[in-house]
Order: structure tokens, then sequence, then C-alpha cells
């Protein structure tokens, strides 16, 4: 069983902009299957056209609104409680600026070798488009998951988990599922270790996830298969 924690760092991005960068850092490079997670809150700035290749990414917003244009001829705006999805496959170009303000979290998720050369792919939901549920103080956005409200190519479960303040939750990781919960805001244990806000508890091993939260807390549940490949990524690309 293995419970590791790590934090999100501020790094400089885009034209203008910072983001609190959970990884790739020097000391967390990448989490087999996933390559990236960046917390952003910006209201200026923003990400100019650049080119990306072989991974899928889902940007989530708590608030605000995000513009999206690509080399596909897709272009739109995701608003709060929404996402977006692009599948890079052999390469695909676009730019995000925020819609005002935009806030949420983006995550990258290796493609494995036989999908490198895929048809670059997008996809846009609304909030109105993402299941949720809510029962004993927790409330679920499910935002990937087995009926895959933003479809992937990837075995992924992604969830934006809130929490009232005494909630308790457990949930089941299916058999060499591996991943991670970050903690957006407030403060919570993880079978027993206290993670708090931009701190993320690594997990592997581990049949049950046990959640508590004595002070309310938001939190987003990300686990997946991995590949067990080799993971090159420099810059925008992941070969």
């Amino acid at each position: 069983m293995s419970i590791t924690i790590h934090s999100a760092i501020t790094v400089p991005e885009g034209d203008g902009v910072t983001v609190k960068r959970l990884m790739p850092l020097a000391g967390l490079r990448n989490f087999d299957p996933f390559v990236l997670w960046d917390h952003f809150d910006i209201a200026g700035g923003g990400f100019p056209d650049h080119p990306h290749r072989g991974f899928e990414a889902i940007t989530y917003l708590f608030d605000g609104g995000m513009k999206h244009t690509d080399t596909l001829g897709n272009q739109g705006t995701v608003k709060a409680g929404g996402a977006q999805r692009f599948t890079a496959g052999r390469g695909i170009i676009h730019s995000e600026f925020p819609d005002g303000r935009a806030h949420g979290i983006q995550l990258w998720i290796n493609l494995p070798k036989r999908l490198k050369s895929i048809e670059p792919d997008y996809q846009q939901l609304q909030s109105e488009g993402i299941p949720e549920s809510r029962e004993r103080g927790i409330t679920i956005r499910t935002i990937v998951d087995e009926a895959r409200a933003i479809r992937l190519h990837l075995t992924v479960e992604y969830l934006d988990i809130i929490m009232d303040s005494g909630a308790l939750y457990k949930r089941n990781l299916a058999a060499e599922y591996r991943g991670l919960v970050y903690v957006v805001h407030g403060n919570v244990e993880i079978n027993g270790k206290a993670v708090g806000s931009a701190e993320a508890a690594f997990i592997e091993d581990v049949a049950e996830v046990d959640l508590q939260s004595s002070s309310g807390a938001r939190l987003m549940w990300c686990f997946g298969l991995p590949h067990h490949e080799e993971i090159y990524q420099h810059g925008p690309y992941v070969d």
C-alpha cells in the first residue's frame, strides 16, 4: 500500500499567467498514466496558439469561462461546471483564454504507444452535461467514468467531490488503478493522512480510499490504469 503527499508549486505558464503545478516537477515527473496537473485561476493573459501531441487533456472549470480554438476548426467557450477534452494524437494546435476569469484544472493523460498517431479530436460539455449526485453531505460531479460524460480512449475515473463539514466518504478502487486525490480548497484526511489545499495524495495498491473532512473541502478524484510504458515528455509533447 502506498499513499504519498505532494504539493503544487506556483510556476509561470502561457502568456503572463501563473498556475499551481502538481506535475511535472523535478521531484514528480509523472504518475503513469498522468503527466500534467495544473490548477489555474486567471483573469488575464492566457495560452496563445501552441502545439501538442501524444496525450489527451481535460480542462474542467470551477468558475468563470475558458475560450478555445484549434486547427480542427473548433471554437467555443466552456462555462463554470463544464469541461473540454482534446485528444492531441498525432498533433493539434490550440489556444485557450479566460472569458473574464477562468478557475479550474487542466489534466494531461498519456496515450499508449499504439494510440500515439491517432487523429486529433475535441469535445466540449457544459455543466448540464456532467452528471451530479448528492447524498449524506457529499456532492459528486462525474466528469469521466465508465459512462463517460467526457469521452476518452483511456480507462479513467475523474470526479469533482464537494464535502460538507463533518462529511465522510469511502470509495473502492478497481484492481490496478492508481492516481491521486487533489484538494482544491479545505482540509481532508485521506486514509488517516492530513492533506490541505493545493496538496494531493498519490495512491496505489490501495483497495479502499476513506475521505473525512471536519471543516468541508473540495477534491478532485483522478484514477486510471497505467500503461507501464516509458513516458518521454518534452514541453507540449508526450512521446
